[in-house]
């Protein structure tokens, strides 16, 4: 009897092991749009009775769960509430997909995937890229005083995501330095940016402003 154990001790099945793998690059999505995280086990097996858990930094602070069949909507952070759905149609195969509608500037950011069974756990890690794709401001052009010895024009535009990248250029096009720059957040986590030139008589009479995502 104690030989027949043994032999049944010795052949029993390990626990199944798995990695979890995400997209190699940052995925984009369009502020106020919809972003689709994927990730999938690697060997390919069923998750369907697996926890599959989307989080932010923290493992408590949960995007969306599901588990025991089901979504746990409860375990939500307030901000992702009524935004998630899970896309589970290849779940079987172990390929899940995260929605996230109306995307807002604080999910910018890094994600974990992790999947869990009884005995084991992976993640992976994503990253997503939100950009304001229409909604910056047409630049303004102001004179504001003279400056060392010379007129001051400061450049303004709103309504950016991610902080834009402005710089002044004269008329053949070519790069102006500024004589300062900077930029602030705005309610909504939008941001403004500010930049400002000093024009003399050496200078060049024909300036813009130009303002742009550096995603886009």
């Amino acid at each position: 009897i104690m030989l027949l154990l043994g032999a049944c001790h010795l052949f029993a099945p390990f626990p199944a092991q798995f990695t979890v793998t995400g997209p190699e690059h940052p995925v984009a999505a369009s502020l106020g749009g919809e972003a689709v995280l994927s990730c999938h086990l690697s060997p390919r097996m069923s998750a369907e009775s697996m926890e599959v858990r989307w989080f932010r930094s923290r493992f408590s602070e949960a995007v969306h769960v599901y588990r025991d069949g089901q979504d746990q909507i409860g375990e939500q952070m307030p901000e992702y509430q009524g935004r998630t759905e899970l896309l589970k149609d290849n779940i079987t195969d172990g390929k899940v997909s995260l929605r996230i509608r109306d995307v807002r500037p604080s999910d910018d950011g890094q994600y974990k995937c992790l999947f869990q069974s009884k005995v084991y756990y992976k993640e992976a890690l994503l990253e997503l890229e939100v950009a304001a794709v229409g909604l910056g401001s047409v630049p303004d052009i102001a004179v504001e005083g003279h400056q060392d010895g010379g007129v001051r024009l400061v450049c303004r535009s709103s309504g950016w995501f991610p902080k834009p990248q402005a710089e002044w250029r004269d008329q053949q096009g070519q790069h102006l330095p500024s004589a300062s720059e900077s930029s602030s957040q705005e309610a909504g986590g939008l941001f403004g940016t500010e930049i400002a030139i000093v024009l003399t008589e050496r200078s060049s009479r024909k300036v813009s402003c130009r303002v742009r995502n550096p995603l886009l």
